[in-house]
């Protein structure tokens, strides 16, 4: 999983727009998976804890920005981070 990110990574940065929505929800879906094996050896690592609270809120802001602006974008970005169920209807 963490190599087909990287390919994710690196194709948006070859555009070099790193400010990008899309970019930036990748870089923090990269940032979540890197710290999660952290809690496992520090469950009473309080002080990162909050800052992982904070970057999932951060995600979630811009996956909802980009669902209201453009939803097929949202789809697939969501699909190659397989981060949420699509609701299929």
């Amino acid at each position: 999983m963490v190599k087909k990110n990287s390919l994710i990574i690196s194709k948006i940065k070859k555009k070099k727009n790193t400010g990008c929505v899309e970019f930036q929800i990748i870089s923090f879906t990269k940032k979540i998976r890197g710290l999660v094996p952290h809690f496992e050896l520090h469950k009473k690592d309080y002080s990162s804890q909050r800052g992982l609270r904070k970057i999932l809120e951060k995600r979630r802001r811009l996956l909802s920005y980009l669902k209201k602006k453009n939803v097929l974008h949202y789809q697939r970005l969501i699909r190659k981070l397989n981060i949420r169920e699509l609701n299929r209807k």
